[in-house]
C-alpha cells in the first residue's frame, strides 16, 4: 500500500559486500498498476513495463490488490463479528480488464516477461472470496499480506493504529497476525512485506531495531519456512538487514523474492541492486533462470 516511502534502515546492513553484476538483478515480483485501488491517475501498466525494460529487469509481476469490504461464502471473518475495512477506497479487482491489459503489454513489450498476479489482503479471513477470484484466471504470482488488524470491532489499517497504540505492542500484534495468516491460508506463495508497519514507525518511538523483535520475526519466518513458501525482500519498506535474512535461512527458509511494491512506474525495480547485495551477503543466489526466486 502507499507510494513507496523510504525510511531509515537497520544498522545490520553494514558491510553487505559488492553490488551484483547487472545480469543478476532480479525480477520485480510485486508491482501495482491502474488496476489496484490505491494507485491514482498516474499509475500505468504500460509505463511500468517501459521502466522495467529501461532498467534491464528480466521480468515484472503485476500483483494487484485483492481486498474485500464484505464477507462472502467460506470467509472465516464472517463468524468473528469483525467488520471488514471499507475505508480509503478498496474496490473489487476487475479481473477481465486487468488480464486484457496484461496481454496487450505482453504483445507490446516482448523482451520483458510479464507475469500476472494478485496481492491477497488477509487471505486467512477472506478465504472463500479470495479463492473464488483466484479460480477465475491464471495467476503466476500470488502474494499474501496483512495490512489491517482488528480494533474496536473492525479491521483498521496498521498505519492508523500506530497513532493509537504503543508502537512496540502494535508491532508484536502485527507479527502474530502474520503467523495466523500463514497458518490459516494456503492461497498464497510469497509473504509480502513481513514487517509492514515498520514503514510508518513513529519517530517518538525511537529507532526501529530488528533485534527488539527477534522472537516475533523468527516465529513468522519459522511458520513460513515450514510451509515451504517464499519470503519477499520489499524495497518500499526500510530494507531489512543481512542479519534478518540470515534468520530466514536459520529458520529453514530457502527462497527469496524481490518486490518494489511500486504504485507508480518510477518505483519499479527501486533499490534492487542494493537489495540483491543484501541477499547475496546472506547466502542467497539467483535461481535456475532469470525469472526464478533467489535460492539459499
Amino acid at each position: 500500500m502507499g507510494s513507496n516511502p523510504i525510511g531509515p534502515t537497520d544498522s545490520g546492513r553494514a558491510g553487505y559486500g559488492t553490488l551484483p553484476a547487472d545480469k543478476d538483478v532480479p525480477a520485480d515480483n510485486h508491482v501495482h498498476s491502474q488496476w489496484s485501488h490505491d494507485t491514482g491517475p498516474r499509475a500505468s501498466m504500460a509505463a511500468a513495463c517501459a521502466r522495467a525494460v529501461e532498467l534491464g529487469l528480466p521480468a515484472v509481476a503485476f500483483t494487484e490488490h485483492l481486498d474485500f469490504t464484505d464477507w462472502g461464502p467460506g470467509d472465516p471473518i464472517a463468524g468473528t463479528g469483525i467488520t471488514p475495512n471499507d475505508k480509503w477506497g478498496p474496490r473489487p479487482l476487475d479481473i477481465s480488464r486487468y488480464l486484457s491489459c496484461l496481454e496487450e503489454c505482453r504483445q507490446r513489450y516482448r523482451s520483458l516477461r510479464i507475469l500476472s498476479g494478485v496481492e491477497a489482503g488477509e487471505p486467512h479471513l477472506f478465504a472463500g472470496s479470495a479463492a473464488a477470484v483466484l479460480s477465475s484466471g491464471r495467476f503466476d504470482r500470488v502474494l499474501g499480506s496483512v495490512h489491517t488488524l482488528p480494533s474496536g470491532g473492525r479491521l483498521v489499517y496498521a498505519r492508523a493504529l500506530l497513532r493509537r497504540e504503543p508502537a512496540g505492542a502494535l508491532m508484536r500484534r502485527y507479527f502474530a497476525e502474520v503467523v495466523a495468516m500463514i497458518e490459516g491460508s494456503d492461497l498464497f506463495e510469497v509473504l509480502a512485506h513481513l514487517d509492514y508497519p515498520r514503514r510508518y514507525w513513529p519517530e517518538a518511538a525511537g529507532r526501529y531495531q530488528e533485534p527488539d523483535f527477534e522472537e516475533e520475526y523468527r516465529a513468522v519466518l519459522r511458520a513460513l519456512a515450514s510451509s515451504g513458501r517464499v519470503l519477499e525482500l520489499n524495497t518500499a519498506s526500510p530494507l531489512v538487514s543481512v542479519r534478518l535474512l540470515r534468520w530466514w535461512r536459520e529458520e529453514g527458509g530457502r527462497a527469496l523474492s524481490f518486490g518494489s511494491d511500486a504504485h507508480l512506474p518510477g518505483y519499479v525495480g527501486e533499490r534492487f541492486r542494493e537489495a540483491a547485495s543484501l541477499a547475496a551477503a546472506a547466502g542467497f543466489r539467483p535461481g535456475g533462470d532469470p525469472f526464478d526466486f533467489w535460492r539459499a
